[in-house]
């Protein structure tokens, strides 16, 4: 939806139990009074509830909390501009992760106010003759908030001050938490199979919740809750209780709930499905396609509708910054303007492009990426779909006058020619590197014959590297210039794909669910594989391409798949989407994967590989009840550690 009402979901946010320390700002700019229940008892009550629930997935989607998605993973680390927000969050030694520091703060934040508005439509709307299908898509929402809630935290309270489910519309100061379980039996489950029931085959607007949308959640939610259930690595839970499901099911009978809805989905898609080809899913000219099953929508036509500027953003709560901070300085590349070699300047410019963006370089991908994620580059084109590998001239969109610059070994570039290209491989011929950043002024090298500076694998840093295309900026109204490259990103965040329902019904598979013919989790997953086979453009070759590989990748697949093969192939499926922490804290495989990595450090010419060790402990598949509530609660000092999950420690007077 691409209008939406900021002034409503501010002022839902007092009805809430959460407060922040920005209430009464709020409540002077609208007054709680009008989001009594009887509010939600009207037509444009019920619209403005709904419209607020979209609106809600801006404001963690793109944001900081996707730092605490990816950074700190087997995907991604720290970069050389990181400040705590990166740092604190990856273990390494770097920082602190604590209960002030964590950016998983967003989702507490975020998702409470929306429950609450949720409910009371829920409870009110049947007052005003609205379709049960309208109410569908709150409870959509509420349980769609509780179930990130309930990964990312454990446990947490049911009652906002009212009653278990129950709009409240008046602040409170105390809270209890609920279990795991029944956080999933009492408001998970229940919400979703009534949204499966309920709610339309297509959306009631563009980008709105569908039957298939519910199915996804559902059967996303009985996988994890299965995976709980089971704790095959011991991980701690909070609140502690026993791993045991009040309505008597055991960990298969949800490893199968979860296959039997994802392959429902796939053989009852309505207006989903998968695309052709892997690089139409993230082309920003395509954005909102078929297999979006949900998206932070943003748009380019208006700062209000937006809620954020246009032309230069501060990384503020409804700022799609998630480009931002996967891309490095590229516009520190030195060309020269003469054939000697002299008149040293920056050949590719700050440019609001997929491949370009505003640099914070803040989350980089660790070596294994590229050397066994991505091993295959040739065939799979998920690798040439997710990252810009290179960096071409776009100077003279900068009013810079010369048609031809000088590159690598004193050789001419113009306009659109590669000015630096990150390797696929190491290359039989050595790289020859310069001292330091060089004259290219960011310590790229040479091979003989070639105009463009290259760097390998091995020698991709925390500095320099290459960038994620597939969340980059997409504009129509940069005309014959750059662009705004400074605002947040106008492009929808995505948050589900229909491509996950086969990746879902596979690990249930991989965990004992019993498949039926031709959905077996080989041929699920190669299903994807198939697809990502297919060629239709080289994106950074920036031509045509015309192949299909579909035959070799789906021969190469396994057999038998393995969880460790179902997280390799989520990796290249969904890279840098937001998902690679609760995926890996699912199967509880992050500390097993992510626990070393490989990278350079972040000076300009640093190509030696450290080893690095995180530091992490069991109990940090919970992140921390932020301080902010803690603080809010009229609560003793020990009540408060307490609500805390264990491990973090938090001191009050």
């Amino acid at each position: 939806m691409k209008q939406i009402n900021t002034k409503f979901l501010l002022g839902t946010a007092v009805t809430a139990l959460f407060l922040s320390a920005a209430c009464s700002k709020i409540l002077e700019e609208q007054p709680r009074s009008i989001y009594e229940p009887g509010y939600f008892s009207t037509p444009k009550g019920v619209q403005g509830g709904l419209t607020a629930m979209y609106a809600h997935l801006r404001y963690f989607s793109g944001t900081y909390f996707y730092i605490a998605c990816q950074t700190g993973t087997d995907e991604t680390t720290w970069g050389q501009n990181s400040d705590s927000n990166n740092k604190d969050i990856d273990f390494s030694q770097v920082g602190t992760h604590n209960s002030s520091s964590s950016r998983s703060d967003v989702i507490w934040n975020e998702m409470f106010p929306n429950i609450n508005t949720a409910s009371g439509v829920i409870e009110n709307a049947a007052e005003a003759g609205i379709s049960e299908s309208l109410i569908a898509e709150a409870r959509f929402f509420r349980a769609f908030d509780y179930f990130m809630l309930v990964q990312t935290f454990g446990g947490v309270p049911l009652d906002l001050g009212a009653g278990e489910l129950k709009f409240n519309s008046a602040p409170m100061r105390v809270s209890v938490r609920n279990t795991v379980p029944e956080v999933y039996t009492k408001a998970v489950f229940p919400d979703l199979l009534t949204a499966v029931n309920d709610l339309p085959d297509a959306g009631r607007v563009t980008g709105g919740a569908t039957k298939t949308l519910a199915r996804f959640y559902l059967a996303k939610a009985c996988l994890t809750y299965g995976w709980w259930l089971e704790n095959p690595g011991n991980i701690p839970t909070y609140p502690e209780c026993p791993r045991v499901d009040p309505d008597g099911h055991d960990a298969q009978w949800y490893f199968q709930q979860a296959y039997n809805v994802a392959t429902t989905a796939i053989d009852n898609p309505g207006p989903f499905g998968l695309l052709d080809y892997y690089y139409d899913v993230h082309l920003g000219s395509n954005d909102r396609n078929k297999e979006i099953l949900l998206y932070a929508d943003r748009t380019e036509s208006s700062e209000f509708y937006n809620g954020s500027s246009l032309s230069y953003a501060n990384s503020g709560n409804a700022d799609n910054t998630a480009s931002w901070w996967t891309q490095w300085n590229y516009t520190e590349i030195y060309s020269a303007r003469n054939p000697d070699g002299t008149s040293a300047t920056s050949s590719v410019r700050r440019e609001a492009a997929q491949a370009y963006g505003r640099p914070w370089t803040g989350m980089v991908p660790p070596l294994k990426v590229f050397t066994e994620t991505f091993a295959n580059k040739t065939e799979d084109s998920r690798y040439d779909g997710t990252f810009v590998t290179v960096y071409r001239g776009n100077w003279k969109k900068d009013n810079v006058a010369n048609d031809t610059l000088y590159n690598a070994n004193n050789l001419p570039v113009f306009m659109g020619d590669a000015i630096l290209t990150f390797l696929p491989e190491e290359p039989t011929t050595p790289i020859t590197y310069s001292t330091g950043a060089g004259f290219n002024n960011v310590g790229a090298g040479t091979l003989p014959g070639r105009a463009d500076w290259v760097i390998s694998p091995s020698a991709f840093s925390r500095r320099i590297y290459p960038g994620i295309w597939k969340t980059g900026p997409y504009r129509t109204d940069n005309g014959s210039g750059l662009g705004q490259p400074n605002g947040g990103s106008t492009r929808p965040f995505n948050i589900a794909r229909f491509a996950e329902f086969y990746l879902i019904a596979a690990e249930a598979a991989v965990k004992g669910a019993a498949p039926v013919a031709t959905k077996s989790a080989r041929e699920l997953v190669n299903v994807l594989r198939a697809r990502a086979g297919k060629w239709r453009w080289d994106n950074n070759g920036d031509s045509a391409k015309v192949a299909d590989h579909s035959a070799a990748l789906t021969t190469a697949t396994p057999d038998p798949i393995t969880i460790d093969y179902i997280l390799a192939e989520r990796s290249r499926e969904f890279f840098g989407e937001g998902l690679r922490w609760y995926d890996l804290v699912r199967t509880q495989k992050w500390i097993e994967k992510a626990q070393t990595y490989q990278i350079c450090g972040v000076d300009k010419g640093d190509h030696t590989l450290q080893t690095i060790t995180r530091d992490m402990q069991t109990f940090n598949y919970l992140r921390p009840i932020p301080r902010g509530q803690l603080e809010a609660l009229e609560m003793t000092p020990a009540e408060k550690r307490a609500y805390q999950n264990p491990g973090y420690t938090d001191t009050f007077e």
